[in-house]
C-alpha cells in the first residue's frame, strides 16, 4: 500500500468523482482509477459503488475513509512538525472566523499580527461558528474564533470575551418605547437573521421555539452591514452582538427582558498538532483580544 494511493482515495472519497480528484491532484484520471482499484484488490473489499459517472462510497469505504483521513492528518502533522524545526518563524495558518467576529474583533487581530509577523501567511475562512467547529473536527482548519454558549467536548477552548445579544430596531419602531423588551413582543415583526451555519442564528431560533413563536424570517445574510442597513430602513428587526449594534446610529438597540449572552472563544481540535506558526497566532490573540 502506497501513500499516494491513500491520498487519491481520500480526495476521491470526498469529491465522489474520479475526474475532479485527478484534476486537483494534477494527474491523469487513469492514475487515480488504477491506484484505487489496486487498493481495493489489496484490501479485498470494494470501496466505491460505480454508478455512471458517480463514485459512491460503500459502507466499508466510508469506514476506511475515516481511518485514512486520520492517518494522513497525523502524517501531515508530523511533516509540519519537522518543518517547524527547520523554519521556526515561518509557516501558514488556516483560521476560521464568523462574519460577526470578522466585522468588529478580527480586523485589529489580523492587521496587528501581520505587522509583527509578516513572514507568516494567514488564510482566513469566513464561515458561521457551527461550520467552523465542523471544519476543525475534520482537521481542515488550524484555529477558529467562534461564538458559543457551551464549549465543545472535542475542541480546546480559550474564552476571549463575552457579549450580549441585543434586539435591533429601526428608529421609529414601537418597541423602541421599551427599555427592555419581552421576547414575546417580537412575534409580530419580520426578522432578519444570519445564515444557517451561524451559532448566533441557532440561539435566536431556539429562543423563538421556547416562546412557541414561528418567526417570519424575511432574509438570511452573512453580511452584517446588509442586516443593519435593512433594519435601519424598516425591512425587519434583528439580533446582533452589543459591540456591533451600538456602533451604528442608524438603528436602535434594546436589551431583552431576559438577556441573551454569548461567549467568544479561540478554539482548536484536541490532540491536533499546532504548528509553531499557529501557536504564535494563538499567543498573539490571547494577549491582545
Amino acid at each position: 500500500m502506497e501513500l499516494r494511493q491513500l491520498e487519491y482515495f481520500r480526495l476521491a472519497g470526498r469529491l465522489g468523482n474520479m475526474t475532479r480528484a485527478a484534476e486537483q491532484m494534477h494527474v491523469a484520471q487513469p492514475s487515480v482509477t488504477v491506484a484505487i482499484r489496486k487498493l481495493e484488490e489489496e484490501l479485498g473489499i470494494q470501496l466505491f459503488e460505480r454508478r455512471r459517472k458517480q463514485f459512491i462510497l460503500t459502507p466499508e469505504g466510508t469506514v476506511f475513509l475515516a481511518r485514512t483521513e486520520d492517518v494522513l492528518r497525523r502524517l501531515e502533522a508530523a511533516v509540519q512538525e519537522m518543518q517547524d524545526y527547520r523554519e521556526l518563524q515561518k509557516g501558514s495558518i488556516r483560521l476560521g472566523v464568523p462574519p460577526m467576529i470578522g466585522f468588529f474583533l478580527f480586523p485589529d487581530i489580523f492587521s496587528g499580527f501581520k505587522k509583527r509577523y509578516p513572514q507568516i501567511d494567514l488564510f482566513i475562512i469566513e464561515e458561521g461558528s457551527l461550520s467552523i467547529e465542523h471544519l476543525l473536527e475534520k482537521g481542515e482548519l488550524d484555529l477558529g474564533i467562534i461564538i458559543f454558549s457551551q464549549p465543545s467536548p472535542v475542541l480546546t477552548t480559550i474564552p476571549l470575551r463575552k457579549g450580549e445579544i441585543l434586539l435591533c430596531l429601526p428608529p421609529d419602531h414601537p418597541l423602541c418605547q421599551l427599555e427592555r423588551v419581552p421576547f414575546c413582543q417580537v412575534a409580530d415583526y419580520p426578522v432578519i437573521l444570519l445564515k444557517e451555519n451561524a451559532y448566533h442564528r441557532q440561539l435566536i431560533l431556539e429562543e423563538f421555539e421556547k416562546h412557541a413563536i414561528n418567526p417570519h424570517v424575511v432574509l438570511s445574510s452573512s453580511q452584517i452591514e446588509t442586516i443593519k442597513a435593512l433594519v435601519a430602513k424598516g425591512s425587519g428587526i434583528s439580533f446582533l452582538l452589543d459591540e456591533i449594534a451600538r456602533q451604528d446610529n442608524r438603528i436602535q438597540c434594546r436589551s431583552l427582558e431576559n438577556p441573551l449572552y454569548i461567549s467568544i472563544g479561540l478554539v482548536w481540535k484536541k490532540d491536533y498538532y499546532l504548528s509553531n506558526a499557529a501557536k504564535t497566532l494563538l499567543d498573539y490573540i490571547v494577549s491582545t483580544a
